[in-house]
């Protein structure tokens, strides 16, 4: 299965349901990254590595495809792969069997591959950047995953799911109306990754649980800041330079308690006295 679509479409998350929904739901879901992977370093995360096989190689390491056995391979960004690299991968697709960097001995892969890919792998086929014979193997059952902004009516769904994500399991958050109609008239550039990181910024400010129109921001790229941080402060520098308690840094900085306390945990800071 090859997934197509921007970056930021929900490829991984479509990857993962249709794990959870196969019979190899109770097997592992083993993402990997193929983005910014030399050829030796992808070989000996996809494959492992026997102790000694190269300089570091200290002790020997399963590699993610003997991890993903009985459940599912997702390859992210499968265009980035280098080319020595996509013949290997074709024989392992091929074949079902692979060696570990150094060893001799042929094992056996059992998994469900899918494979995403934001780059025009047809383009890159023609100009020999993807071999032809990888694409057409990978190509079977192509899926093309649409931009945020063509599939607003999903919009609603999508907010429900995140926000059970956004809370993790110890708060529950919720969005009101105006808020949820204002998300729906964002063009989302950055698609479901975008959406879930307002979600995330919005809920710090949410001291009820309930996400409003003026947690939001006013456009994409916006975050809503309070007054004393609009004005250039940030928090890490309010912190270091106010004196007085923390209830009345809150009150400095137009928060709450509660918010001012999730806005320091969340960026690491010192959320005592």
């Amino acid at each position: 299965m090859l997934l197509l679509g921007e970056s930021g479409t929900g490829k991984e998350l479509f990857a993962r349901a249709v794990h959870e929904n196969s019979d190899r739901a109770n097997g592992p879901f083993v993402v990997v990254d193929c983005s910014g992977l030399t050829e030796t370093l992808f070989e000996s995360e996809l494959f492992g590595h026997e102790k000694g096989a190269f300089t570091g190689a200290t002790m020997r390491k399963p590699g993610l495809v003997e991890t993903a056995q009985g459940g599912t391979l997702f390859l992210d960004e499968i265009g980035d792969v280098p080319l020595a690299m996509q013949v290997k991968l074709l024989r392992l697709i091929e074949s079902a069997t692979y060696r570990r960097v150094g060893s001799v001995e042929t094992r056996h892969a059992d998994f469900r591959l899918v494979a995403a890919a934001h780059k025009p792998l047809e383009r890159m086929m023609a100009q020999g950047g993807f071999r032809q014979d990888l694409y057409y193997r990978i190509s079977a059952f192509p899926i093309q995953l649409p931009a945020l902004r063509d599939r607003i009516d999903d919009i609603d769904l999508l907010v429900e799911s995140l926000l059970q994500r956004c809370g993790n399991g110890t708060r529950r958050l919720a969005i009101d109306a105006d808020a949820l109609e204002q998300l729906r008239r964002f063009s989302w550039p950055g698609n479901i990754r975008e959406l879930r990181n307002v979600l995330e910024r919005a809920s710090l400010f949410a001291d009820d649980g309930v996400i409003r129109k003026i947690h939001l921001p006013q456009t994409n790229s916006a975050q809503p800041q309070p007054a004393a941080l609009a004005q250039g402060c940030t928090l890490a520098e309010a912190l270091a330079t106010f004196r007085g308690s923390r209830s009345e840094l809150a009150r400095h900085l137009g928060l709450s308690e509660r918010t001012l306390y999730r806005r320091l945990k969340a960026q690491g800071l010192d959320c005592g006295g």
